[in-house]
């Protein structure tokens, strides 16, 4: 039943999610939370691994559910229910709809969108700040960690523009990151 439960519950994430990962983080977090499979707080450090390992944010959301929830075989059953509907669905847009993509009706439907999609991931990003900042309505909490954190990684960045003559690498920035992470959370 759990496997049945993944492939509807992803399938309904990949069907509906516009805007690529970001876009899609509120629908997942609606996902595994109606199905209980994670909470508000390991969704929020999910996002983070997720963004922090190669691959797409759902894909690794996905596969990391499917697998706590039935093993293998659940990672297998989630990951590609999040990616069977973007697949097929750019396939059809290939093989039947290329004409259709110069319609200017249809270009100005998707110019459209992308404030929307934007709107969504303003509003997933705003929603998890001020989750993790707010402990409770009266309390205010702040990660004095990761706030040090964030400016010696906006120094080695901003230093090593000056040094090298360009920034870090993306790469480069989230190993660093990841390392530092593992550091101070791992061990300390």
């Amino acid at each position: 039943m759990i496997c049945f439960d993944l492939l509807i519950g992803f399938l309904k994430v990949g069907l509906f999610a516009f805007g690529g990962a970001y876009g899609a983080i509120p629908l997942i977090r609606d996902v595994v939370l109606s199905y209980g499979w994670i909470d508000d707080e390991m969704l929020a450090y999910m996002i983070a691994v997720s963004e922090s390992t190669p691959g797409p944010i759902m894909v690794n959301l996905a596969t990391y559910v499917g697998s706590s929830q039935a093993g293998f075989g659940g990672a297998l059953i989630a990951t590609a229910a999040v990616v069977l509907p973007s697949f097929v669905i750019i396939l059809l847009m290939m093989i039947l709809l290329k004409k259709l993509l110069k319609n200017p009706y249809v270009q100005a439907i998707l110019q459209g969108m992308k404030p929307c999609i934007i709107g969504i991931i303003l509003a997933t990003g705003i929603f998890m700040i001020l989750q993790h900042c707010f402990s409770s309505i009266k309390e205010l909490s702040v990660n004095k960690t990761a706030i040090i954190m964030t400016a010696i990684l906006a120094m080695i960045y901003f230093g090593s523009r000056r040094v090298l003559k360009k920034g870090l690498s993306p790469i480069g920035l989230i190993g660093i990151s990841a390392v530092a992470g593992i550091i101070v959370y791992g061990f300390v």
